[in-house]
């Protein structure tokens, strides 16, 4: 059984990551927990709504219901990169060459790495944002689909429609699939082919339960999924994505729901986090499990792995976290 290593912070926390070799806790009160030599508090934002890990320098980027985007450090220094007063940021993305979205209503935002900030409109409220992985590239979520957006060209935005209320995009590692998650308890995905400009749809359905997390494997082969009472785990190793092809189901449980799911950095292994605090590890490759925590207080909200793969930092709504350590 893996060491845990237990942190309780008071009420909801929203994000647990790695920032470098650190454990970084982000509590929805707007405090950020990092265990450096002890527990060490940065009161960062006054209620905080929204969290990405921006892999390119090892930061969090953060939206707050004080108007702010931060940039917030390893070692916990606190930079301001934009701030809207009177309004909620609830929409964040860390894109490429330190590029950050943020978005307010039906306005998205670009601020730049020299501070430029690029605007864009939608015709509805941007209810998510995420980056291409080459280029700048911003995918926006709204009521009836998605829309690209090139920063810095005059490219024309593309549309992606499909009926329904989009509540989460993500772009996959190689770029040629966009994926949302919608308020009806499915995910609806498109295939960029940038020969023609046609798009094909994908419709990943039957889950009981909205989908809140989504995670790709380090290759890209894989997109997991919680919202159900196990991961399901959609192949996209093909030309064509999970067309046609039926989902793993990993970690199965009777009628306890995965509510996180956390892809390792470097191997095809899945972290499942579930309601009732419990974790697993399990291979895709053959459905092997490891219990990496018993079940806690809250249902886990979020988890991170460290860059080398030998840890896991995870979150729950009941303010029950920690780090496993698996190479024990």
């Amino acid at each position: 059984m893996p060491t845990v290593a237990p942190l309780d912070i008071e009420g909801h926390v929203l994000a647990a990551n790695f920032l470098g070799d650190i454990p970084v806790f982000v509590a929805a009160s707007g405090s950020i927990h990092r265990l450096d030599g002890g527990e060490k508090v940065t009161e960062a934002h006054q209620g905080l709504l929204a969290c990405v890990k921006d892999s390119s320098n090892q930061t969090l980027v953060t939206g707050g219901e004080d108007g702010k985007v931060l940039r917030i450090a390893h070692d916990g220094t606190v930079t301001e990169l934009a701030h809207v007063p009177r309004k909620w940021i609830s929409v964040v993305a860390a894109g490429p060459q330190g590029a950050v979205a943020y978005a307010v209503g039906k306005t998205g935002y670009v601020r730049l790495a020299d501070g430029t900030v690029k605007e864009f409109a939608e015709e509805r409220t941007i209810e998510a944002l995420d980056f291409a992985p080459k280029g700048l590239r911003v995918a926006a979520a709204r009521y009836n689909g998605v829309t690209l957006h090139w920063i810095g060209t005059t490219g024309a935005p593309v549309d992606l429609d499909w009926k329904g209320a989009h509540t989460g995009v993500t772009f996959s590692p190689d770029g040629r699939f966009v994926v949302t998650t919608m308020q009806e308890s499915a995910l609806h995905g498109w295939k960029l082919d940038s020969k023609s400009n046609e798009t094909r749809h994908m419709r990943m359905t039957g889950y009981p339960a909205k989908v809140k997390s989504l995670s790709w494997s380090a290759k890209g082969k894989w997109l997991a999924s919680s919202g159900a009472p196990a991961a399901i785990v959609w192949p996209f190793a093909g030309k064509d994505g999970p067309m046609g092809k039926a989902p793993l189901e990993l970690g199965t449980r009777a009628n306890i729901m995965v509510t996180n799911v956390a892809f390792h950095p470097a191997e095809d292994v899945l972290a499942i986090g579930f309601v009732d605090g419990m974790i697993l590890a399990v291979r895709t490759a053959d459905g092997k499990e490891a219990l990496l925590r018993r079940p806690g207080k809250g249902a886990i909200t979020s988890m991170g792995w460290s860059a080398n793969g030998k840890l896991l930092a995870f979150a729950s709504e009941a303010g029950d976290c920690g780090v496993v350590d698996i190479s024990a």
